[in-house]
């Protein structure tokens, strides 16, 4: 059980450090929010969404994804795309300057879960990181005492970086509260995904002509 456990952890966390969307948004909400309490359900939603994911990854689903090629295929495609669409929003985000930067910090409870949901269930990209990738590898496990060990595993250095990042923004406030700052911080998160974008795309072009 230690071992699966042990898996679990450090698959997980190769897998959770690209500042996709889902840790995007975490971050600079946690950056930009006036405290740390309004940041606490987009943490939660995210957090509880993974878990949801992994939770039907080790219950078989992946098992149904890997069994159909060309559903693997759609969803691979489906997450570079996402992952450049949300690139372009953040590129483009609070270009107006020091009146656009307080517009999220001003987002209902129903808004900023909302958002969290669609970063965090709408991302093709995580479905196949969480359900095909985390799925696969709880497939090795014959007992269900090692699967959930697995399972547990990885589900905790979910909730552990969800909550880090979102403390992390907090370092970040006073200097994410200018104009420019903010700008910065929006196009590094850009270029960041464009970046996990562009190796996913390459993976993928190099499994469909192998």
């Amino acid at each position: 059980m230690t071992q699966a456990f042990v898996h679990g952890f450090l698959l997980a966390f190769a897998l959770i450090l690209p500042l996709g969307p889902q840790n995007t948004f975490v971050l600079t909400q946690g950056a930009t929010q006036p405290r740390w309490r309004f940041v606490l359900p987009i943490v939660l939603t995210a957090a509880l969404s993974d878990t949801a994911l992994i939770v039907l990854a080790i219950g078989g689903v992946s098992l149904v994804i890997l069994a159909i090629p060309a559903l693997r295929l759609v969803l691979s495609v489906a997450g570079v795309l996402f992952l450049v669409y949300m690139g372009y929003t953040t590129w483009t985000a609070h270009t107006d300057g020091g009146a656009a930067q307080t517009e999220s910090e001003q987002w209902t409870l129903g808004h900023k879960v909302s958002h969290s949901l669609t970063v965090s269930l709408l991302n093709p990209h995580a479905i196949m990181d969480t359900v095909v990738v985390i799925g696969g590898g709880a497939a090795i496990y014959g007992t269900m005492a090692d699967r959930w060990s697995y399972a547990i595993g990885v589900t905790l250095v979910s909730w552990i970086w969800f909550f880090g990042l979102s403390l992390a923004g907090r370092v970040l406030y006073r200097v994410a509260r200018s104009g420019p700052a903010r700008q910065t911080l929006d196009k590094a998160s850009a270029v960041l995904m464009w970046a996990v974008a562009a190796r996913y795309a390459w993976q993928l072009a190099r499994s469909v002509l192998s």
